[in-house]
């Protein structure tokens, strides 16, 4: 997918959040005084957006500093505010390297189940294969059927390799399995994928270290990448799963999906912000080219709507 469409695509995701913030903002601010009451009020409908409370504080102290008492119109507070939202955004706007010297760079995605995980492995190998890298795919959610279906499909669609094992198998033998097979095969990317069945913590913590700690007789540095796939739409819900992942294993970066579907645009600058993580990639639809590293100041201005 061309990047243009792909931008025209974020903008039309993140519509339902613009309109919500926009209509708030041209409420509060035809013209009017930016004076204590004014801040209250725009600090509210950050927070009502899925900015976060961080976010919030953050953007009115400065605008206490530099606008405090002057009249001010619905435009100017937008403009500011997507100047504010990009500065917040740049830290995080880092694309997944992958390490050509590794054969393999091994990447284990992680995060509660639904959050769309397999399907993001999926696109993943579909754009390494189009930077003509191979992938490697290990169906590590031996626990749901579906799952392993849907990355066998996605590796006929890629022409990747799916290493799997009969239900309900012990997924770090698997992964185990995968890694040996990809260093023998040449693979440049092996991507795991995992279970996320939350409602048993315990168990999932310990699947996700005995995976790391499996992987980590082959290679000490394994895995490479850890990346937690998360759900716009569960909005401030999904800074608690961060926190969640981030007590069992070591989250190196993030991935933000459904974005077409949600007005909780907000939420990716929210967890900029709380967790100075790099938020590798955006989902805004099904294809492949739909997940794309973001540009901070074309998302900030779509967030916003200037």
């Amino acid at each position: 997918m061309a990047l243009g469409s792909f931008f025209s695509k974020l903008k039309q995701g993140l519509s339902r959040s613009t309109q919500k913030l926009s209509e708030s903002i041209g409420a509060v601010f035809t013209r009017r005084k930016l004076d204590e009451d004014a801040l209250a009020e725009l600090e509210d409908l950050l927070i009502a957006a899925d900015l976060g409370t961080a976010v919030a504080a953050r953007v009115i102290a400065s605008f206490r500093r530099s606008r405090f008492g002057k009249e001010v119109t619905d435009q100017e507070i937008r403009q500011a505010l997507a100047e504010e939202i990009a500065d917040i955004l740049r830290p995080a706007a880092r694309p997944l390297a992958i390490d050509p010297t590794l054969k393999p760079h091994v990447v284990l995605v992680v995060g509660v189940n639904g959050t769309g995980k397999t399907t993001t492995i999926g696109k993943l190998a579909q754009q390494y294969r189009e930077q003509s890298l191979r992938p490697m795919l290990v169906a590590g959610d031996t626990f749901r059927a579906a799952a392993v279906e849907q990355l066998q499909v996605w590796g006929q669609r890629t022409d990747a390799t799916v290493v799997t094992a009969p239900p309900n198998s012990d997924a770090a033998g698997l992964a185990f399995d995968g890694l040996t097979r990809a260093r023998a095969e040449g693979a440049d990317v092996l991507l795991i994928d995992t279970a996320g069945r939350l409602h048993n913590k315990a168990a999932l913590m310990e699947e996700l270290r005995k995976i790391i700690r499996v992987l980590r007789k082959q290679d000490p540095a394994a895995p490479h990448s850890v990346l937690l796939v998360l759900d716009a739409t569960t909005g401030q819900n999904a800074l608690q799963q961060v926190n969640v992942f981030k007590e069992m294993v070591d989250v190196t970066g993030l991935v933000v999906t459904k974005l077409d579907g949600s007005a909780r645009g907000g939420i990716v600058v929210a967890l900029a912000e709380e967790f100075g993580l790099p938020v590798h990639a955006v989902g805004v639809g099904e294809q492949a080219g739909d997940l794309r590293p973001f540009d901070p100041d074309e998302f900030a201005r779509g967030l916003v709507g200037t």
